[in-house]
């Protein structure tokens, strides 16, 4: 009863307006009233919560990937991409997830992916012939491959929240990264080739030799981090201060298109976004150890295990209630509020939480495809410049695809863990 009351107070402060960060902190604090448990508990929790070296990694891969975008890669990330797979039916749409792929190596994220290369693709590609809904539609399932490739702020929220290990998480991503990227790229092949949609001449050994080399910086930063890791020379946090280091000398000494003044509105946007997310850390380290102090973790194990004891179709339905939850929260949110209470209840049955935490963030982040609180759709909708239920309507084909892909990563745990279990070794049982 207790813990429905704090589940029913939070749903009520949230439909009437309250945003989350302080509904979840009232409904913890009235909890611990009601307790009769000080309120200091709730002070330990919340400072404790990103009182660690872990979570520097949060804010260092947003300065990163900020300052690379800051260095105006964009246009070069394009030009490879169209040397490499712009003779591909589809062309510019096969660009705009082939670009993807390598601009999620260095955002973490896929509102940055959407943002920074649909302001130049989506208008190149309705300039070519390509209708607009179509253009923000592969535009806004290509960024969905953002937060799966490292640097992944995702995965790291996700690590952090729930006690997993984010060199594991990381490496992780690249294999479903990939695996969804290619996926994509075929359903556009046959859908692009039904249409007669245009492509290019391919590219000569030379010019996409020469491509490869206006660009290939763009690719070096996840490299650096991942062989970074796999070496051992660094541990995440360290990994993401040698990319920031790595973006600043780019800007400032290799391109030199990266000044003072630039340097300043990147640390200022970037110091919000990181309180922003830092700050529901806090709030969710007491909501989470109120759900684990009433066993919440448990009771959904139990309920769930009367259902079916199969670790597959347990998955089945934690994922199918991500995707839910996506419809109507952030994905960075969900994850803070859900990995610390979820990961124990699929550990039960057996199931790695590295592998999870990648169909968790890839679950959640479809939901920031889908209305009605779509993040991206909206951005790639302003950009378009088209309405918003035209933009629905082309996106629903792409959730195939999409669907096609989170059900491979979820059928092939390999996938997931093999280059962790290959660089770290297998991981200990739940």
């Amino acid at each position: 009863m207790v813990v429905l009351t704090v589940f029913l107070l939070l749903v009520v402060l949230m439909v009437i307006g309250v945003p989350l960060i302080f509904a979840m902190g009232i409904a913890s604090a009235i909890y611990l009233l009601a307790a009769d448990i000080s309120l200091s508990v709730m002070t330990q929790r919340m400072t404790s919560a990103v009182d660690s070296f872990v979570i520097l990694a949060i804010p260092l891969f947003f300065l990163a990937g900020e300052l690379l975008n800051a260095c105006k890669l964009t246009d070069r990330i394009i030009a490879m991409s169209r040397a490499l797979v712009g003779h591909i039916h589809g062309g510019l749409a096969q660009v705009n997830i082939f670009a993807s792929m390598i601009f999620a190596g260095m955002s973490g994220s896929a509102t940055a992916d959407t943002a920074a290369l649909g302001s130049v693709l989506i208008p190149s590609m309705k300039k070519e012939g390509y209708p607009a809904p179509f253009s923000a539609a592969v535009t806004v399932s290509s960024a969905m491959i953002g937060p799966i490739i490292p640097p992944s702020i995702g995965m790291v929220i996700y690590g952090a929240v729930a006690d997993v290990s984010i060199g594991r998480l990381l490496l992780a991503g690249i294999v479903p990264g990939v695996t969804i990227g290619l996926i994509l790229m075929a359903y556009t092949y046959f859908y692009a080739r039904s249409r007669n949609f245009p492509r290019y001449p391919r590219a000569t050994r030379r010019q996409a030799s020469q491509a490869v080399y206006r660009g290939g910086a763009a690719t070096l930063m996840p490299l650096i981090i991942v062989l970074g890791i796999i070496s051992g020379a660094f541990t995440p946090t360290e990994a993401a201060g040698a990319a920031v280091l790595y973006a600043v000398v780019l800007g400032t000494v290799v391109y030199r298109n990266v000044s003072f003044g630039t340097l300043w509105s990147v640390f200022v946007h970037v110091a919000l976004s990181s309180a922003r997310i830092l700050a529901f850390i806090t709030v969710a380290a007491t909501f989470s150890w109120i759900m684990v102090r009433e066993q919440v973790p448990q009771l959904i194990a139990a309920s769930l295990s009367t259902v079916t004891d199969n670790p597959l179709l347990i998955l089945v339905l934690i994922v199918i209630f991500l995707l839910g939850i996506g419809l109507f929260l952030v994905a960075s949110s969900a994850e803070i509020v859900l990995a610390p209470i979820l990961v124990p209840v699929v550990m039960q049955f057996g199931i790695d939480p590295v592998h999870f935490g990648v169909l968790m963030v890839f679950a959640l982040i479809v939901g920031g495809g889908t209305p009605p609180v779509g993040v991206l759709l909206f951005i790639a909708q302003d950009i378009a410049k088209i309405p918003f239920s035209a933009l629905v309507r082309a996106m629903v084909p792409f959730y195939v695809p999409l669907f096609v892909a989170l059900a491979v990563i979820m059928l092939f745990p390999d996938l997931s863990l093999w280059i962790p279990n290959q660089v770290f070794g297998p991981a200990s049982g739940p």
